[in-house]
């Protein structure tokens, strides 16, 4: 098997897969994989969690890479026939701007900072908002349904009425978060941080079968589903 088939093999992935199908399953095994939703005192799953992100990183930048270089190849332009070195008359041109067809195939670098933004309503599925800025931001009612949101800054957000099935929230700060009849079902907020977040009314349960993960949450004077203030 050759070191390029080993990168599609550890992504899950047919060679050959896009540069989309790539980062989804990045996104899918960092979910899966990540040491945080591992507890700490089972050292040898947290190790091995460790060498199975370490493994899915560098498959993902040498398929990205790979992608640029390849994209970059069949973008520049082809060879020109070398002109015959008799005599031929100058012809005045205009200079022509230089530019990168690796640059031109990369998306634009995203502002990381969306303090106060307006995202009621939006769809927001499937993204990647991870180490982003979205404090006293209005996401209500805003689909953030299987959302990568590792270490974001919702502090002070509204997400009332929002939809975060099965959201990765890890060690995200979510103080102060409006989260009132929010859906939390399957959303993992292993060590976020909720001090003061309001949760009333918010699905986490069916039943008596609490479906949210929450190891090491902080949840200090955090307003529960039914109203009560946890202590």
């Amino acid at each position: 098997m050759s070191e390029l088939e080993q990168y599609y093999r550890i992504l899950e992935l047919e060679p050959g897969a896009t540069l989309e199908e790539v980062n989804q399953a990045y996104k899918d095994l960092v979910f899966v994989w990540h040491p945080d939703r591992i507890p700490r005192e089972n050292t040898r799953l947290h190790k091995k969690a460790q060498e199975k992100l370490k493994a899915i990183n560098e498959a993902r930048d040498q398929l990205r890479s790979l992608s640029v270089k390849h994209q970059t190849f069949y973008n520049s332009p082809s060879p020109q026939p070398k002109k015959s070195s008799s005599y031929q008359p100058r012809r005045s041109s205009s200079p022509q701007p230089k530019t990168s067809s690796a640059n031109n195939n990369q998306p634009p670098k995203q502002n990381p900072d969306l303090s106060g933004k307006d995202f009621s309503q939006a769809n927001l599925s499937n993204k990647d908002l991870s180490g982003r800025n979205l404090s006293y931001a209005n996401l209500s009612g805003a689909d953030l349904s299987d959302t990568f949101m590792h270490k974001v800054n919702l502090r002070g957000a509204n997400l009332s009425e929002a939809n975060l099935f099965r959201a990765n929230l890890l060690l995200a700060d979510m103080r102060e978060v409006n989260l009132r009849s929010a859906n939390l079902i399957g959303a993992d907020l292993s060590g976020a941080d909720l001090r003061g977040a309001d949760l009333t009314g918010a699905r986490i349960r069916s039943g008596e079968r609490l479906l949210v993960k929450m190891i090491g949450t902080n949840l200090a004077g955090a307003i529960m589903p039914d109203g009560a203030i946890h202590t």
